[in-house]
């Protein structure tokens, strides 16, 4: 099997809300949506939801470096997946969201072919995945408010965005956990918001309210500090922008920087390297979430299928598609949803429609 193109086309999604976080907000999300053809007539859909404040990528960036990669890939069998790789990595640095709409292509491909769909393809012995679904920075009220809307709605783990205000972050979690009870899973995500002693400070207050993780509390580059608060933390430390690649995973466990790894397909570039990850975080002990930027339901089934291979991935964080006011403007299929549960397809590949370009 062969590729013999590859085409691409950007698709916007705008949020019910203005969606805040540490270091920036947004009410829209761009990606692009990726579609390689084969000499076999089996063709496979991937997606890129650049960040540009974490993976250093644009939409008009990711396009350009599809682009700039396809004629190296044309030619080569997207079934073998360890080349395709060993192509992209030769031919441009970083972009690792632009690799993920491959890898994820290549994978439907695979899974087509094999007559799988790719969580079963890659080792999943189930099909459903539990999200948790994700509180983004507002007022003390609003943010109590929608946490117990979303608990109404059927989500049983929240994560609560915090890192701006320490003093406002410990009482959100305060009254978010005294709205929703004691049976809701918690955690926070920081985005690198603090410094060490003001972590140490929050993950102290937080803890009496029974908080089973917090997520980069600390900036990307200071993986020392976050393995002294790893060490003494009464709050199990997630690494997230911390670690993008296997190189940074084998480096965060290296140093005991955290308990748990964050995985992105958009970090990371893709599948493959995704399940490299998760390989040497078991190698340390650790365990691992699967979690997302922006993205719509395609790449969110890719990751999906992640969770389910290594059963040292323990948890979900794929809500980002429920914030859609126009989430039928990508493709259709790949995955039912079930209150928090999202149950993937059982059609070969991701089960997705065939989607125009």
């Amino acid at each position: 099997m062969k590729i013999v193109d590859i085409l691409t086309k950007k698709v916007s999604f705008r949020r019910k809300k203005v969606f805040k976080i540490a270091f920036t907000a947004n009410i829209e999300s761009q990606c692009v949506y990726v579609k390689i053809l084969t000499d076999e007539g089996i063709y496979g859909l991937g997606e890129a939801t650049p960040f540009p404040l974490v993976t250093s990528e644009t939409v008009d960036g990711v396009i350009a470096s599809i682009e700039f990669m396809k004629s190296e890939l044309l030619g080569a069998d997207p079934t073998d997946i360890a080349k395709i790789h060993e192509i992209m990595d030769k031919t441009l640095l970083n972009n690792t969201s632009a690799k993920a709409a491959i890898d994820i292509a290549c994978y439907d491909i695979m899974g087509k072919k094999a007559g799988k769909p790719v969580h079963k393809l890659i080792g999943a012995k189930t099909d459903s995945v539990q999200t948790d679904m994700t509180i983004g920075i507002d007022s003390v009220e609003n943010m109590v408010k929608e946490a117990v809307e979303r608990v109404e709605e059927g989500f049983r783990i929240l994560k609560i965005k915090c890192g701006i205000d320490p003093q406002k972050d410990i009482e959100v979690v305060k009254q978010i956990r005294k709205a929703v009870g004691d049976d809701i899973d918690l955690r926070i995500d920081a985005n690198q918001g603090y410094d060490k002693n003001t972590a140490l400070y929050v993950l102290g207050e937080i803890s009496k309210y029974n908080i089973t993780e917090a997520e980069q509390p600390l900036p990307f580059w200071d993986v020392h500090s976050m393995a002294e608060i790893n060490k003494v933390s009464p709050v199990p430390i997630m690494a997230d922008e911390s670690v993008h690649t296997p190189i940074q995973a084998e480096i965060a466990c290296q140093h005991d920087a955290c308990k748990i790894v964050n995985i992105k397909l958009m970090k990371c570039g893709g599948i493959y390297p995704a399940l490299q990850i998760a390989d040497i975080a078991k190698k340390y002990g650790k365990t691992c979430l699967v979690g997302c930027f922006y993205e719509s339901k395609l790449a969110i089934s890719a990751a999906a299928a992640v969770v389910l291979a290594k059963d040292n991935i323990e948890s979900a964080d794929l809500d980002s598609f429920f914030s859609f006011v126009n989430s039928q403007n990508g493709v259709c299929g790949g995955f039912e949803v079930d209150k928090d549960i999202l149950k993937l397809s059982s059609k070969s590949g991701y089960g997705f429609e065939d989607y125009e370009f």
